[in-house]
């Protein structure tokens, strides 16, 4: 396979990375990180953990990763955030599912109540977080359901936890899958990283309300998307959106084998479901018309129906045959 049609996602995308969520160099190698060594030694037993409360897994970098756990039932299904965001993006989907299912609800390194002591803000780190929190529970199925730049790491996560992952879902992700470059694109990109360097609150803002909405999407969702977006760090942010920027989808598809789908808006077109089923076969798509980047807050009703619907599909689904 030649690698170089599926290096680098188009700004559009790149930028959709940014997929509105919360605060609370270039990046060296990709590769997923150590599996962390098996414990040894006696265990004292878990004490009971309220439902939702907050937990603490370790990543291997030792950042500590916030999660949620609601629910119960299999599989489990981790709902992975977008660039800039946290677990409370996932807020209308929670009590939905957490009535059939386990759910997880992750706040990857840097964001929500998750460490920020990490130097590198890799794909594959962020993978390792999600990881990191399928080691600290049981052991089961898991659908990874990722937000934007969340499908990436939802990617890297099923790379380094092969055994534990059985399919993921790409919320307005993977459409530039096997895409071209396009011309100019990382001019425009480097532009914009420039514009947040030198005003990120300000950069981010106008970013979010003017590429990531449909016309006539709810004002005060777009303005308090906007801000919430504006106060992430940037000393994680602006690495973060490079990383993703820059991300290969080559070698996690080659490495992994489940069912990958997507849910996503016609905001930025329809994807060209051919070119993805080259790298990716038996990938399916459902559009919602009309919407914006946020599916999951624009229109909770109609995407939690289509969720549910790919879950269903998902579970029993035979692997992804190897290319």
């Amino acid at each position: 396979m030649n690698p170089r049609p599926v290096r680098r996602a188009p700004l559009a995308l790149a930028v959709l990375l940014l997929a509105a969520c919360s605060r609370h160099s270039s990046a060296p190698s990709d590769a997923p990180p150590p599996a962390p060594p098996a414990a040894t030694g006696a265990v004292a037993p878990a004490l009971p953990v309220a439902n939702g409360a907050p937990r603490i897994a370790l990543a291997a970098d030792n950042v500590h990763i916030d999660y949620r756990v609601f629910g119960h039932g299999t599989p489990l299904i981790v709902l992975i955030h977008g660039w800039s965001c946290d677990a409370n993006y996932w807020h209308a989907q929670i009590d939905d599912l957490a009535r059939d299912y386990t759910v997880v609800a992750v706040n990857l390194a840097g964001h929500g109540a998750s460490g920020r002591n990490r130097t590198h803000w890799t794909m594959a780190a962020f993978g390792g977080d999600v990881a990191a929190v399928l080691d600290a529970l049981p052991v089961g199925d898991a659908v990874l359901v990722g937000h934007s730049m969340g499908g990436a790491v939802a990617l890297e996560a099923a790379r380094q936890r092969p055994e534990r992952v059985i399919g993921i879902i790409g919320i307005d992700a993977f459409g530039s899958i096997g895409a071209p470059p396009r011309a100019g694109a990382d001019t425009e990109f480097g532009q914009l990283i420039e514009r947040m360097r030198a005003d990120y609150i300000g950069a981010t803002r106008t970013l979010v309300a003017e590429r990531f909405f449909a016309e006539g999407a709810d004002p005060v969702l777009v303005r308090r998307t906007a801000d919430d977006m504006a106060l992430a760090p940037p000393e994680v942010a602006i690495p973060s959106m490079i990383a993703f920027h820059d991300y290969d989808y080559g070698p996690a598809l080659a490495a992994i084998h489940v069912p990958i789908a997507a849910i996503g808006s016609d905001l930025q077109g329809t994807p060209d479901l051919e070119r993805i089923r080259k790298l990716v076969p038996g990938f399916r798509q459902q559009l919602m018309a009309g919407r914006g980047h946020f599916l999951m807050m624009e229109d909770p009703a109609g995407f939690d129906a289509l969720l549910r619907e790919e879950i269903g599909r998902l579970i029993g689904a035979p692997p992804r045959e190897s290319r």
